[in-house]
């Protein structure tokens, strides 16, 4: 086995172990819905903060689901041409395309996102509504967390298009 190929397998169980987290997030948000509409519409009584925290679970599943959907090949593409190229023509797509774009993007947001959520942690921000969860930070924090975790997997990612390159060059 190449060392790019361990890179890439090692990087490719942090997006794994957080799958198997993250799988559970859409059921937890179902149930809690389920309960704000009965307490709502049964009992006449509101939940800001079980409302809210369904908007947390929703972005923590998108945040920290970018990483495990580009481990499973599941991400937008356009593969009108791809489809039909060669296993060397995909590692080359692949490989150039995390480097070119995925890396730099996931530098731009958590460059970007930085100064954002340091603030937001300096004023430990909370809800603005009465009875809301007052951690707005941590829900901040997902967005550079976010970044650093698709720039991972963009990493094994670029490690194992290199891998198939090597493999098909030995081959040739």
């Amino acid at each position: 086995m190449s060392a790019f190929r361990t890179i890439s397998t090692k990087l490719d169980s942090l997006s794994v172990r957080l799958e198997h987290i993250v799988a559970w997030v859409p059921l937890i948000m179902a149930v809690l819905t389920v309960a704000v509409v009965i307490l709502r519409y049964g009992f006449g009584v509101g939940a800001i903060a079980a409302q809210e925290s369904v908007i947390y679970l929703h972005s923590a599943l998108f945040m920290l689901g970018a990483s495990c959907t580009l481990l499973a090949d599941e991400h937008v593409r356009v593969d009108v041409f791809y489809r039909n190229f060669s296993r060397r023509a995909k590692a080359w797509v692949n490989g150039l395309g995390h480097v070119v774009f995925t890396l730099p993007l996931c530098s731009v947001i958590a460059l970007a996102s930085l100064h954002y959520v340091t603030e937001s942690w300096a004023a430990m921000e909370s809800s603005p509504e009465p009875g809301g969860i007052p951690a707005v930070f941590l829900l901040k924090s997902l967005i550079p967390l976010m970044a650093a975790l698709l720039a991972s997997q963009a990493l094994a990612e670029v490690c194992r298009s290199l891998s198939i390159l090597i493999e098909e060059s030995a081959n040739a």
